[in-house]
């Protein structure tokens, strides 16, 4: 949409203009969002869930397309999930586990946020992103090519990233976290060079299931993915995201870090709601009947509507 790409270019022009000197201070002393408003209701008031089932079943049942999803409210321990040990293909929210592997080798100090990365035209791939577009050579340092790949989708970026600590680490570091079926295939549009052909010509540039990927932003969530500091960050860089088609639809006055993706078949948005409790609510869809790349197709929708009456079963 216009707005969206307004403030896509002018992230874009932001991220191009960093001085040397700024960029390793950003990438550490990034302020976490200061915290709400203290609420009239405690944090580990319970809902009906329920209601709060039937209410989200009614309108995945109506979807034409497969729906999965992992709700968890952190403080109380409450669940709700439809199909959550089953394979979906992620789209672009496998950029979250990349994301992670990332914030892990910095903490391990095998690498810094304010490593070089030099753009060249044979980098650029089309889809989502500003990238493709820039001249080059561009220099352009890990922790600028992080913040494009998670809050712009950017497809070159996530390569950048991916050539640099490379695909298997990132594998390494979901097992570690106890998430075996989450796996990142390839860079993205190089299925050619996937690390796992049969997997990936079935799920494309990665897989999950919604109980994992609810899992890794738990994880996240409680400062256990990476380090507390990381993972605050982390967060604060994927409440940035710019595409709020999904579960940031109808849930604009309330603060959401997340990610999300689209291909053809499948739409997918998995995030942290602060409600002020911490809800996960993690949604993919495959199969999807309309397969149109527009707000309103229909695997966008039905992650917005459940993400709304996550919201509104919490919120209250």
């Amino acid at each position: 949409m216009p707005e969206r790409a307004v403030r896509a270019r002018a992230a874009l022009l932001i991220v191009a203009s960093l001085s040397a000197a700024c960029a390793p201070v950003r990438a550490q002393t990034t302020p976490t969002p200061a915290p709400v408003a203290a609420p009239a209701r405690r944090l580990d008031a319970r809902t009906d869930t329920t209601t709060l089932r039937r209410a989200i079943d009614s309108i995945a049942d109506a979807h034409r397309g497969v729906v999965g999803y992992r709700i968890t409210n952190l403080e109380t321990g409450e669940h709700l999930e439809r199909r959550g040990d089953e394979t979906f293909t992620t789209a672009s929210l496998i950029k979250v586990p990349v994301l992670v592997a990332l914030f892990d080798l910095a903490e391990q100090k095998q690498l810094t946020l304010d490593d070089p990365v030099v753009l060249t035209e044979i980098d650029k791939v089309d889809g989502a992103g500003e990238l493709q577009f820039m001249r080059t050579p561009l220099t352009l340092r890990l922790w600028d090519v992080a913040w494009l790949m998670s809050t712009l989708s950017d497809n070159t970026a996530t390569n950048l990233i991916l050539d640099r600590i490379k695909i298997r680490r990132v594998w390494q570091k979901m097992e570690a976290l106890g998430l075996p079926h989450t796996k990142v295939h390839s860079g993205s549009m190089t299925r050619i060079a996937s690390v796992a052909p049969d997997s990936s010509a079935k799920y494309g540039l990665g897989v999950t299931t919604p109980n994992e990927m609810a899992q890794l932003f738990a994880l996240l969530a409680q400062g256990k993915a990476v380090s507390p500091a990381a993972d605050s960050t982390m967060l604060w860089i994927l409440r940035h995201n710019q595409d709020d088609s999904k579960l940031a639809r109808f849930t604009y006055d309330v603060r959401l870090s997340h990610k999300t993706g689209d291909v053809d078949q499948a739409r997918t948005d998995c995030g942290v709601f602060y409600l002020p409790a911490r809800v996960v609510t993690c949604v993919l869809t495959k199969e999807n009947a309309d397969r149109r790349y527009w707000d309103e197709s229909e695997g966008n929708t039905v992650i917005a509507r459940l993400g709304e009456a996550v919201v509104r079963a919490w919120k209250q």
